[in-house]
């Protein structure tokens, strides 16, 4: 099979990698343009997916949109037999996703159709899910609503957190998209069509989510500091500073104490009380600074017993 892939960011990677090593042929990358980075914004950086295709000496193109009559004449020069999509950040048309014989398939972490959209991942850790997996799908022009060609679970540990979760769950959709392509090469895929009816949404995450409410429990808080790390952080104001807080750890014996945000305890560990319970945090970010030991943090006078959260 003549594949055309589509991808981005670091998940996407390592399906990129397990198609090369695993013979298939991948005839062109598709990712979005370099963006500038930077505190003058005067440094182009690639996406992650771009360098790597590169080192595997792969064709690589980055259309701002994939949409447009250059960029269809250049597929369909290629004549691909089937599109693999991992992460790619863009709506397909109805007419990009004919245009192969056999199609384009997506790798989505989630077990379809829980968690359609943008934030399966952090969904799953804030909704308390034990299970989450990864689904090869058949694409439509709708969100995530294709037949299913492979699935493949695994459990969600109690104090994953979310850059951890995509970690695996990249080389899982790396494996899976493998066995999933191997099917539909020998012609032994059976799709599955997917339970409308069943369907949950998990919405991409803005910034709004990212605040933490003190008179939620502890677990509900916990929960949301653990899906937002590393790649947004759940925060917090302390005074007139904004701190990411990072590392809960249920504080049991801190449980009937304080108001919810107020901070319990500084030494030997950072405790904040919530609407139900405590948290430890181990590390913070302040605006503006690296992440830290919440101790070292405490040690600068940055917060004091008694000093509130909102």
């Amino acid at each position: 099979m003549r594949l055309v892939f589509f991808g981005t960011p670091d998940f996407a990677v390592p399906s990129l990698r397990a198609l090369v090593e695993e013979g298939f042929n991948v005839e062109l990358v598709v990712t979005r343009p370099d963006r500038p980075k930077g505190r003058h914004r005067s440094k182009l950086v690639p996406p992650p997916i771009k360098a790597v295709a590169q080192d595997m000496e792969l064709p690589v193109i980055q259309p701002e949109r994939p949409t447009g009559l250059e960029f269809m004449a250049r597929l369909q020069a290629l004549q691909p037999s089937l599109g693999v999509v991992v992460g790619y950040g863009h709506i397909l048309t109805s007419a990009l996703l004919a245009l192969p014989p056999k199609g384009m398939i997506n790798v989505h972490a989630s077990l379809l159709p829980h968690l359609r959209g943008a934030a399966p991942i952090e969904h799953a850790i804030l909704n308390g899910d034990c299970e989450t997996g990864v689904t090869i799908m058949q694409m439509e022009p709708e969100l995530d609503t294709g037949p299913i060609i492979h699935q493949v679970a695994t459990p969600i540990a109690s104090d994953e957190t979310g850059g951890e979760l995509t970690a695996r769950l990249a080389e899982l959709g790396a494996l899976a998209l493998v066995e999933a392509l191997t099917l539909i090469e020998t012609d032994t895929a059976e799709l599955q069509q997917q339970d409308h009816m069943r369907a949950s949404y998990a919405p991409k995450l803005g910034t709004e989510m990212a605040r933490i409410v003190w008179d939620r429990t502890a677990d509900e808080i916990a929960r949301l500091v653990r899906a937002l790390d590393p790649r947004v952080g759940a925060r917090a104001t302390l005074g007139d500073r904004e701190v990411k807080l990072f590392g809960p750890r249920l504080a049991d014996e801190w449980r009937g104490d304080g108001i919810a945000g107020e901070i319990l305890e500084t030494d030997p560990a950072l405790i904040v009380a919530t609407g139900k319970g405590a948290l430890q945090f181990l590390d913070v970010q302040p605006a503006g600074r690296q992440r830290m030991a919440a101790t070292a943090w405490v040690r600068g006078k940055n917060a004091r017993r008694g000093d509130r959260f909102e």
